[in-house]
C-alpha cells in the first residue's frame, strides 16, 4: 500500500499532519505551491515505527501567508506521498 499524508491541522503556525504506512527516517518538508520552493527549515523526520502517526511542524515567522502542501520523501529521496492544499496566513 501506498504511503499517504491524510490530513493537515494548523494552529499557531504548528503544522499537525497525521500520516500512513510513511516509513521510519522518511523526510517530511514544507513546500510553497506557487513556487515549489521546499522550505528547508521545514524539515522533520518519522520517528516513529508503527504505520499509523502525526507529525508536528513549526513554521517560523519567517514563512509567509500563501498556499503550502507537505511533501514526504522516503530513504532513498524519492517522493513517497503528498498532502492536500492548505493556507497559512
Amino acid at each position: 500500500m501506498k504511503p499517504v499524508i491524510s490530513s493537515i491541522e494548523i494552529e499557531n503556525r504548528v503544522v499537525v499532519a497525521k500520516y500512513q504506512r510513511l516509513m521510519v527516517g522518511a523526510k517530511v518538508v514544507v513546500v510553497e505551491k506557487a513556487s515549489g520552493r521546499q522550505l528547508s527549515e521545514t524539515i522533520t523526520r518519522v520517528a516513529s515505527p508503527v504505520p499509523v502517526g502525526a507529525l508536528r511542524i513549526r513554521l517560523p515567522e519567517a514563512v509567509p501567508p500563501g498556499t503550502y502542501f507537505l511533501k514526504a520523501f522516503n530513504g532513498h529521496g524519492e517522493q513517497a506521498a503528498q498532502s492536500a492544499d492548505f493556507e497559512i496566513r
